[in-house]
C-alpha cells in the first residue's frame, strides 16, 4: 500500500469537498502511481511545466480518491461514463469497477493551479488563469447572451477577471453534466443573475472557488450541496513519500453556495487562510 492509501477522507451525503494543489517546480514525482495511458500523455507534453503540471494533478487525484476509497492509488483504474448528449463512450471520467457508493469526482489543471472535486454526486471542476484582453474579445461571443451584457457593462481593465469567472462556472457545470465544452456554451446561463436575468440550470450547485487574484475557479455538483469545502494540498503531497492529508487539516475555507450580485469570494469564512493561500499561488 502506498502512503496515500493509509490516510482515510470521508465524504457524507450533500458534502461536496473541493481541493486546491500548487505542483511542486522541481521535485520527485510518484510516476509509478500512474498508468501506462497517463504515463503516455505526460510524455506527449513538449513543455517540461506542462507534463509537471499533468502528473503532479493525476497523482494528487490518485491519492485523494485512494483516500476516500480506502485503496492504493496504483489499483484505481478509470473509464468514461456515455456522454448524455450522443451516448457515446466520451462522458465524465468515473472510476472503472467501483460499486454504487463510489464518488464521483473531476479535475482540471492551469498553469500553476490544480483543483480536484470530489462528491457523492455529479460533479466538476474548473481553473482557468485569467486571460488577455484580446482573448476576452474573441472568446466573449461564447457566451450566454446575457453574460456578454454582464461583461460589457464592466470597465475594460475588470472584464479578465469576469470573464474567467464566467468560464470556470461554464466549464464546471458541462464537464459535471458530462457533456464538456461545446458548441452549447452560449446556451447556458451562469453570470451574476438580478431583475430579469435568464434562469440558470436546474437542480444543480455553482459556487465559485477562492484561487489566487491569477486564476478563477468553480465547482457545480448535480444537487444540492449541503456542505461545500475547500482545502489546500500541499505540494508534499504528489511526491514520491509524500500522501493526502485528512479532512480534518489544511482547511482553508467553508464556501456557501453563491451565484449572485454577490460572488462567493465575498462570503468565504476564514479569510486569513485565504490570503495565505493568495501569496501561495501569486
Amino acid at each position: 500500500m502506498t502512503p496515500a492509501s493509509r490516510q482515510e477522507l470521508s465524504l457524507e451525503e450533500g458534502d461536496l469537498a473541493v481541493w486546491l494543489l500548487t505542483p511542486p517546480a522541481e521535485a520527485p514525482l510518484a510516476l509509478d502511481e500512474l498508468d501506462a495511458t497517463e504515463r503516455r500523455r505526460a510524455d506527449a507534453f513538449r513543455r517540461r511545466g506542462d507534463r509537471t503540471l499533468y502528473v503532479a494533478a493525476h497523482i494528487a487525484l490518485r491519492r485523494l480518491l485512494a483516500g476516500y476509497l480506502r485503496t492504493s492509488a496504483k489499483e484505481l483504474a478509470f473509464a468514461r461514463a456515455d456522454c448524455p448528449r450522443c451516448g457515446g463512450p466520451h462522458g465524465r471520467p468515473v472510476l472503472s469497477g467501483a460499486g454504487p457508493d463510489a464518488p464521483h469526482f473531476s479535475l482540471s489543471h492551469s498553469r500553476g493551479a490544480v483543483l480536484v472535486g470530489v462528491a457523492r454526486a455529479p460533479v466538476g471542476v474548473d481553473v482557468e488563469r485569467l486571460p488577455r484582453p484580446e482573448r476576452v474579445d474573441v472568446c466573449r461571443s461564447a457566451l450566454h447572451p446575457w453574460e456578454q451584457r454582464e461583461l460589457a457593462a464592466l470597465r475594460a481593465p475588470d472584464q479578465p477577471a469576469r470573464f474567467a469567472r464566467l468560464w470556470a462556472r461554464k466549464e464546471a457545470y458541462l464537464k459535471g453534466t458530462g457533456v464538456g465544452v461545446g458548441g452549447w456554451t452560449s446556451e447556458v446561463y451562469l453570470g451574476e443573475g438580478g431583475p430579469g436575468a435568464p434562469p440558470r440550470p436546474d437542480d444543480w450547485s455553482v459556487v465559485d472557488v477562492p484561487s489566487g487574484p491569477g486564476h478563477a475557479a468553480a465547482v457545480a455538483m448535480k444537487g444540492a450541496a449541503s456542505r461545500t469545502t475547500v482545502y489546500r494540498l500541499p505540494p508534499e503531497a504528489v511526491l514520491v513519500g509524500g500522501r493526502a492529508p485528512d479532512t480534518g487539516r489544511r482547511l482553508l475555507a467553508g464556501v456557501r453556495q453563491v451565484l449572485d450580485a454577490d460572488h462567493a469570494l465575498d462570503d468565504l469564512e476564514g479569510r486569513d487562510a485565504l490570503d495565505a493561500l493568495e501569496e501561495e499561488l501569486t
